[in-house]
C-alpha cells in the first residue's frame, strides 16, 4: 500500500457545521503584551468573536471589562471570559 493512495479518512470527522465568530484565542493570538485595554479596542475592536449568546463584536464587550490593562494574554482572556461566559456556542443555524 502506498501513502499516495487515496484513502477514506481514519476517523468520521462529520459533519462542516459553521459558527460565526472568530474564537478568543485566535484573535488574542495576534496582540502583543501587555496591551491597554484602548489599544485593544483600537486593534481589534471590530472582530467579531464567538460566545455562548453567539457572535458579539469585541468593542462591545470591552465596554463591560473594567481591566484597564492587561500584562498577559491569559489575563485579558479572563477578564472577556467573566463578561462572555463559557459554554457551547451556537451554530450558525441556531
Amino acid at each position: 500500500m502506498s501513502d499516495d493512495e487515496d484513502e477514506e479518512p481514519a476517523v468520521s470527522l462529520g459533519e462542516h457545521t459553521p459558527v460565526e465568530g472568530a474564537p478568543l484565542a485566535r484573535v488574542t493570538s495576534r496582540l502583543t503584551w501587555p496591551k491597554e485595554k484602548s489599544e485593544v479596542d483600537r486593534l481589534e475592536g471590530d472582530s467579531v468573536i464567538r460566545t455562548p449568546d453567539g457572535p458579539r463584536e469585541l468593542s462591545a464587550v470591552l465596554e463591560e471589562v473594567d481591566e484597564t490593562y492587561f500584562q498577559r494574554r491569559q489575563e485579558f482572556e479572563r477578564h472577556v471570559r467573566d463578561v462572555i461566559g463559557t459554554g457551547p456556542v451556537p451554530t450558525a443555524d441556531e
